[in-house]
C-alpha cells in the first residue's frame, strides 16, 4: 500500500461526478466494456474467463474479499478518465493541492536554532507547481519515498520558509513517522 500514491488517488476520486459501479456484476461489465473482452479482464484479475462471464451474467454475485478488492481498485483506476484528467490539470495549473498531515517533522538549520524533530499536525495549501510535480512523479511510477521527498520540499517552501519570507538558511526538512496523510484538490 502506497501512502502518498493512494492519498493522491483518493483526492482525484473526490472530483468524480458519478459514483463508480458498486456491485460485482456491474463492475465486471464495466471492465469488460473498457478492456473489450472477458479474456483481458480474466487475465488482469487473475481468474478464469468463465468466472468473468458468470459475474457479467449475474450468476455469481459475491466475490471473495481479495477479488472484490482487486475489482474495485481496477474499476476506480479507470473510472471517469476525463474528469480525473481535468481535476489533475486544474490542481497543477491554478488550484494547487492541500495536504493535511500529522507526522514527525524537523529540519537541518544553522547552529542556534531549535531544529528538534517533533510531531506536527499541518494543513497546508501547496501551490500548483508542487501539485504538478506530485502528479507527474506519480504518473511516472515514482516510489512513495520520492513522493514524500517532493511533499517535504513543498512543506519547506510553503510552511517553514513562508515563500522566502523567513528561515532562508533552512537546508533540509525531515518528514517522517507519518500518522495521517490526506490530500484535497
Amino acid at each position: 500500500m502506497s501512502l502518498f500514491g493512494d492519498g493522491l488517488e483518493a483526492a482525484v476520486q473526490k472530483a468524480f461526478t458519478r459514483p463508480a459501479p458498486k456491485s460485482a456484476g456491474a463492475q465486471m461489465r464495466y471492465l469488460v466494456k473498457q478492456l473489450k473482452g472477458t479474456k483481458a479482464v480474466a487475465q488482469m484479475l487473475r481468474v478464469s474467463q468463465r468466472t468473468v462471464e458468470r459475474y457479467v451474467k449475474d450468476q455469481i454475485k459475491k466475490p471473495r474479499p481479495d477479488l472484490a478488492a482487486r475489482l474495485e481498485r481496477e474499476v476506480k483506476k479507470r473510472w471517469q478518465p476525463q474528469i480525473r484528467a481535468k481535476a489533475k490539470a486544474k490542481a497543477a495549473t491554478t488550484g494547487g493541492i492541500v495536504i493535511d498531515t500529522r507526522a514527525r517533522m524537523g529540519y537541518t538549520a544553522p547552529i542556534g536554532s531549535t531544529d528538534q524533530d517533533r510531531i506536527r499536525h499541518l494543513t497546508v495549501a501547496l501551490p500548483p507547481i508542487y501539485a504538478a510535480r506530485l502528479f507527474e512523479a506519480q504518473e511516472a511510477g515514482a516510489s512513495d519515498a520520492r513522493l514524500q521527498e517532493i511533499a517535504a520540499e513543498a512543506l519547506k517552501e510553503v510552511y517553514f520558509q513562508d515563500g522566502g519570507r523567513r528561515a532562508g538558511s533552512l537546508e533540509e526538512v525531515r518528514f517522517t513517522d507519518i500518522e495521517h496523510l490526506e490530500f484535497d484538490l
